[in-house]
């Protein structure tokens, strides 16, 4: 009986366990495919350490200050503003990073101008998958399903069942690719460490400017609000200061001698 009993316990947990890894694909892939994967890319355990810090206290200081002080609006239309100005940083983004990497490639003297263009695969990979999901979620989202299986019958409704698939994963696959693309800054470091530190502030000050025309989450006093206003962009400044700061001072990393000046 003993021997029964483990053997049933343990295809249950495999099930549930590749239950939840189906459901982690598109999380999992949009991570393989929006994270810097270049061979040879600088990695240091201390900034990592230092942004995945700032990240938390960010988080946290956002909580106390939902909890500590009455909310100004609905808890669903707060909610609905943290998501806009999320989307609103990634649109940011794929204007942002475009313009500062053709900069980065054109100001660089030869040949370091073909040496990093051959780098560009990674951002163009980041953002190839966000525009492609975005395409593929207005094809086969519920107006596109609808129209298939109205007008081709039988065939059509195969392809909604199949469209409704790809919609399932490529949705979650979207908003994942959307969160480590904004982390990430889509890539860039694949070209070179020094353009996240140099493209987060422009982000997160254009985010502050933002913030400034939009009513206030909730009912506190101004020098929190203002606090609040401007503690990230100052925080992420700062990091980016000294990360800077340590790729010169360690490794010997610099904008100049990245364009060759």
């Amino acid at each position: 009986m003993r021997t029964y009993a483990r053997s049933t316990r343990r295809p249950r947990s495999e099930g549930r366990s590749g239950c939840v890894g189906f459901l982690m694909l598109p999380f999992v892939f949009a991570a393989r495919v929006q994270r810097p994967a270049r061979t040879g890319r600088l990695i240091d355990p201390q900034i990592e350490a230092a942004k995945v810090a700032r990240t938390a206290i960010g988080a946290a200081a956002t909580g106390w200050l939902l909890y500590s002080y009455p909310l100004s609006r609905s808890a669903g239309s707060v909610l609905q503003d943290k998501f806009v100005e999320f989307f609103l940083s990634a649109g940011v983004l794929l204007v942002l990073v475009p313009i500062a990497l053709a900069t980065f490639v054109l100001s660089a003297r030869r040949p370091g101008p073909a040496f990093y263009r051959a780098r560009l695969r990674g951002p163009l990979t980041a953002l190839g998958a966000l525009f492609g999901t975005v395409l593929l979620l207005l094809l086969a989202g519920p107006a596109g399903t609808l129209m298939t299986a109205d007008h081709m019958g039988a065939a059509g409704f195969l392809l909604s069942i199949v469209f409704g698939a790809v919609y399932l994963f490529a949705l979650p696959f979207g908003l994942a690719s959307v969160m480590y693309g904004v982390h990430h800054t889509f890539r860039t470091a694949d070209v070179h460490e020094v353009l996240p530190p140099l493209i987060s502030p422009a982000l997160v000050w254009a985010m502050c400017a933002v913030q400034v025309f939009d009513a206030p989450p909730v009912h506190a006093p101004l020098a929190v609000r203002l606090l609040f206003l401007i503690g990230p962009p100052l925080s992420v400044t700062g990091l980016s200061v000294w990360e800077l700061r340590r790729l010169r001072v360690r490794y010997g990393l610099t904008l100049r001698s990245a364009l060759g000046r």
